[in-house]
């Protein structure tokens, strides 16, 4: 888990087209402790990984591993997916709800 959350904050700096030196500054934190964070070198606190997100305009959460699944599915599919069986009326997605 703690490696998928650094290799997601990895590409999130890259997307933001932000060097290690940019977030560390930015984060408070030396550009050698992103370096070895990324580099899975450094086993970071959980301060250090929560102001690399906030940075990058991300929130950490914990999630019940049991729900991992589903929760993915729900983000992959922009928030339509709510997971009832077939035939059961379900309410209007979150998603549809925000574009009115």
């Amino acid at each position: 888990m703690h490696n998928d959350l650094i290799t997601t904050l990895a590409a999130a700096r890259k997307a933001h087209q932000m060097t290690q030196a940019q977030l560390a500054e930015s984060a408070g934190l030396s550009r050698m402790t992103v370096q070895r964070t990324e580099g899975g070198e450094l086993d970071p606190r959980y301060s250090t990984l929560a102001e690399m997100a906030r940075v990058l305009g991300m929130d950490i959460i914990a999630v019940p591993s049991s729900l991992r699944p589903s929760l993915q599915a729900f983000i992959q599919s922009g928030g339509k997916f709510l997971g009832q069986p077939e035939g059961v009326d379900a309410p209007p997605s979150v998603v549809d709800g925000l574009r009115r």
